[in-house]
């Protein structure tokens, strides 16, 4: 595959020896202006970024900063926080990268005052660690150090622990990159150093080993030290991060992505993607790329956020997307977004600004709560189910890592430039002051509310001077797209056709005006691979509704070790709004509503369900849509379709929302988040794949077992998911503390080619007064304990 490198964005970018100028951002991303240089004015954005500012000062930086003091041998000053115990340090990670930005981007005192703290703190750890190292991982010295001696193995152990350091590495980095603080890059390059001195002894087949367990962006960290020094050593390591399971599967064009852990990947392909940038190695290149397209075009939901419970779905598998509570992770479109850049950097194409735009108005948008400014985790896509939202100084997950970032680096990637030429990437209020060519461009929109962006050029100190403003067309817009400059049609506006830039090469003057019209429609997009499942979409902008406020339980999460989940009732699919008609049908009838009155962008909408009672419901952008249960994808079919379709699935609907109701605990087997939830242990244990479901077993006297939270309910039972047509020996006992409940042989018992679910009743004396269980699965000598594909706690 060819791709167009824009001028000097490879090669030119490496520097003789560390940036000395306070301007460092542009060092690492040479298409990007400083974020200070990009002032938002009044809309969404804006508000987004302000309430962030506020809601980041509520945070105890001295419990952030616990993990790290602890760890280097040094006194706490407070405790840190519990949530997420065992990661203990990523958060801290991302806060020090979001007072960089956010100084950069507001020139907020506070958040300088902040960052320059949390440096000195995370300094002296660094110089009792004595090597370089700062980082949080509990006992982390002794699992490096196995690390350094071979025993790569150790990893498993902990809880992704180069991905907890990598996101102090990037703190470091973003606080040199954002605001120019030397002290910051003194620590990176030793951290970087320290990085190097542990991996530098491993075999190419145990590096490969270790990188199976989640490690962040490393490999682009390393990119990183190598841009910024030119030292190859950074260089060499950073490629030695590839993970060759991924990247040769993408350098040869293998979607290998089915069922796979979705935010350990994206942040590898943001590695390949710099590496690629910093010494010209297209085959990094397009391995990025090929991951974008699959990512981005193929496997993303229509707000552009992508896996449920954490995983890409098979591709045969999306209706799981509208089945399950947790829906497309925060934390995996922070990636994309940041993965997107880059690949535009390199090749100028207007289909990443396309899907940048999509996931920044519809995903990230959405993530903070307009009002109290709580970040979101998982944005549930499944027909009236709801999200919930964190508060400060409680509930540290990972995407209230990424949130503290997001809402503070709007400002981005609205405009890029080239050389002379100055890319209008994004339509949101905005102002730029272009240093370097002393313009400044001023657009005002209200877009997507209107339908239309204007541009006002300023020249410091009046004199005229010629560059190139290249005014993105979006692939969304109808008939009727056009820019003015001036009030003249530019002539290449007309005959522009899908996702391109619209180039005016001219002499500019002081005032002068480009005009751009967006005009919009109603369009469906249908689920990947179900057709009967789709998605109101106007221009970017994905419509929403509300249908409900019952039973939000857990709205706004406490520092419960799964608060991040939705976990009120499900709604029955048969008792949520239908969509009834033909796509044509149900399309005409969308673009001939009118806004309510005195509103833009609010419809009501009426005639076009399965039930009456419906009528009234309001379509609005989702990412206006709060506290409440809503609709992302909607059931769209004939009424005969409709009535087919009920009849067909209405018994499993009701045997599956009965067992929802039931569970008080779960466990998706052989999938990394839930099981590091439900402290999983094992020996001669395996894993694998069946009909798109995870399974693991036990082998010749080995375990699993899992520890599951009894929510102080009984009488209890457990469930297990099986194959319903083993082979070989698969004898076996569960046993839950101690006790054995049950002794199982499962070859033979049902031959049939299915799913078989298995319900033991727990003896009350093994239950009462307990918060929780252990439950283990143990297999006799030469014999297989499971397949097991899921493991539930029901009450009755």
């Amino acid at each position: 595959m060819k791709l167009n490198l824009i001028a000097g964005c490879v090669g030119l970018m490496m520097l003789n020896g560390i940036v000395q100028d306070i301007q460092a951002q542009d060092r690492l991303y040479k298409n990007t202006f400083p974020l200070g240089d990009v002032e938002l004015l009044d809309g969404p954005f804006k508000h987004a970024q302000e309430l962030n500012l506020k809601v980041l000062m509520e945070y105890d930086v001295d419990r952030l900063l616990a993990p790290f003091l602890k760890e280097a041998g040094l006194p706490v000053k407070a405790e840190p926080f519990p949530n997420w115990a065992g990661l203990d340090g990523h958060v801290g990670g991302h806060y020090l990268s979001a007072m960089a930005m956010n100084y950069a981007a507001t020139g907020n005192e506070e958040c300088k005052k902040r960052m320059e703290y949390m440096l000195s703190e995370l300094k002296r750890c660094q110089d009792s660690n004595g090597d370089g190292y700062i980082g949080g991982v509990p006992n982390g010295k002794v699992l490096w150090t196995d690390i350094k001696n071979g025993k790569v193995e150790s990893i498993w152990k902990y809880w992704a622990p180069w991905y907890n350091v990598h996101k102090i590495f990037a703190g470091l980095r973003d606080a040199w990159m954002y605001t120019g603080n030397q002290e910051a890059l003194d620590m990176f390059l030793k951290l970087c150093d320290w990085g190097i001195s542990v991996t530098e002894g491993l075999s190419d087949d145990q590096m490969e080993q270790m990188l199976g367990n989640e490690f962040g962006g490393m490999d682009e960290i390393f990119a990183d030290a190598y841009q910024i020094t030119g030292n190859k050593k950074y260089l060499t390591t950073a490629k030695r991060f590839s993970h060759h399971w991924l990247f040769d599967s993408m350098a040869a064009h293998k979607d290998n992505l089915d069922n796979i852990h979705a935010n350990t990947q994206i942040p590898k392909v943001i590695g390949y993607q710099r590496i690629a940038e910093v010494c010209g190695n297209h085959q990094y290149l397009d391995a990025a790329d090929f991951f974008w397209d699959i990512v981005a075009c193929k496997r993303s939901l229509a707000l552009g956020g992508n896996s449920r419970r954490e995983y890409f779905s098979a591709m045969d598998d999306f209706r799981s997307h509208v089945e399950v509570r947790e829906g497309p992770e925060s934390c995996n479109t922070y990636n994309m977004l940041k993965l997107t850049e880059g690949l535009f950097r390199m090749t100028g194409k207007a289909a990443y600004a396309d899907f940048y735009e999509r996931a920044l108005y519809n995903h990230i948008l959405s993530t903070q709560h307009p009002e109290h400014g709580g970040y979101v985790y998982f944005t549930s896509a499944r027909p009236a189910h709801y999200r919930v939202y964190s508060k400060p100084n409680s509930a540290m997950w990972c995407c209230v890592g990424t949130g503290m970032e997001n809402h503070g680096k709007y400002g981005e990637f609205i405009y890029t430039h080239a050389s002379d030429s100055l890319f209008v990437n994004l339509f949101i209020p905005s102002r730029l002051n272009w240093e370097q060519e002393k313009v400044t461009i001023t657009q005002e929109t209200q877009f997507p509310d209107a339908e239309t962006s204007q541009f006002t050029v300023g020249l410091k100190g009046g004199k005229s001077r010629h560059f190139k403003l290249l005014v993105r067309r979006p692939a969304w817009v109808t008939e009727g797209y056009e820019v003015k400059c001036n009030g003249k049609v530019v002539e290449a506006s007309k005959k522009a056709d899908g996702s391109s830039y619209i180039c005016i090469d001219r002499k500019w003057k002081d005032g002068d005006k480009v005009e751009v019209s967006l005009p919009m429609k109603m369009r469906l997009e249908t689920l990947q691979g179900e057709n009967d499942f789709v998605a109101i979409m106007r221009g970017p902008i994905l419509m929403g509704a509300s249908v409900g406020t019952d039973n939000l339980d857990g709205l706004i999460a406490d520092d419960g070790r799964w608060g991040h989940i939705a976990s009120g009732k499900l709604v029955p699919l048969s008792e949520t709004p239908v969509l009834i008609g033909s796509k044509e049908e149900v399309t005409d009838y969308l673009n001939g509503l009118k806004p309510m009155e005195g509103q833009t962008l609010r419809y009501k909408l009426s005639g076009i369900f399965n039930d009456s009672k419906f009528d009234g419901l309001v379509l609005e952008p989702f990412s206006r849509i709060h506290d409440c249960r809503y609709m992302m994808y909607w059931l769209c079919m004939t009424a005969d379709g409709y009535a087919a379709y009920t009849k067909r699935t209405q018994e499993e609907e009701k045997r599956l929302m009965a067992l929802d109701a039931r569970t008080v605990d779960a466990v998706s087997v052989a999938e990394q988040q839930p099981e590091v939830d439900h402290k999983m242990a094992k020996e001669n244990s395996e894993t694998g794949l069946l009909k798109g479901k995870k399974w693991r077993d036990a082998r010749d006297g080995g375990y699993f077992k899992y520890t599951l939270s009894t929510n102080g309910k009984q009488p209890l039972s457990l469930m297990a998911t099986y194959w319903g047509n083993e082979q070989g020996n698969r004898k076996f006992e569960i046993v839950v503390d101690g006790t054995v409940i049950a002794t199982e042989n499962i070859v033979g018992k049902w031959n049939k080619e299915e799913f078989v679910d298995v319900e033991y009743k727990l003896p009350e004396s093994l239950v009462k007064g307990k918060s929780q269980i252990e439950v283990m699965f143990k297999s006799e000598k030469n014999s297989v304990a499971g397949r097991i594909f899921m493991l539930r706690l029901l009450t009755e």
